[in-house]
């Protein structure tokens, strides 16, 4: 990966809806070898899709809770199990398999602290295998985005 796809990167990043016409003179490229290059990345994997960013609190989402979760198994089925079951609720959404004294961090989005703790204890409690869980509530996001920084030189 050269400059020219690290700035290509970083400027669907700020913009997925630019045009590839600004895309490539943002990035100093002519239009064919700029597409030719985004669709490469497309390709490589190294571009995964594209979306909007979305204002969580106008979604009723703006409250945020780390929860770590220990498991009373962790075979390999009951590891399994817990993972396919996080993935079908919109209200997790990041969970992380950890190397601690816990097993999964989880970043729970709900609307206020009322919804969080009846998310916990009709959802997160009756996940496969929990045997107990800690909340961590987010007071204020310094940075909460998914976007990488790039350094382009």
């Amino acid at each position: 990966m050269d400059k020219f796809d690290k700035r290509i990167l970083k400027e669907i990043q700020d913009n997925g809806r630019i045009t590839m016409t600004e895309l490539a003179n943002r990035v100093g490229l002519t239009k064919t070898p700029c597409i030719e290059r985004l669709r490469r990345l497309e390709k490589k994997g190294v571009i995964d899709g594209y979306g909007a960013k979305l204002n969580p609190s106008a979604l009723d989402a703006g409250h945020i809770a780390f929860v770590q979760v220990t498991l009373r198994d962790t075979t390999t089925a009951a590891l399994q199990e817990f993972n396919l079951a996080v993935q079908q609720i919109p209200e997790i959404q990041a969970c992380h398999m950890v190397a601690a004294n816990f097993d999964y961090l989880l970043k729970v989005r709900t609307k206020d602290v009322t919804d969080y703790r009846h998310f916990l204890g009709t959802t997160i409690a009756q996940l496969p295998k929990v045997q107990q869980t800690s909340t961590f509530i987010v007071m204020e996001s310094v940075v909460d985005n998914v976007t990488f920084d790039i350094p382009t030189e």
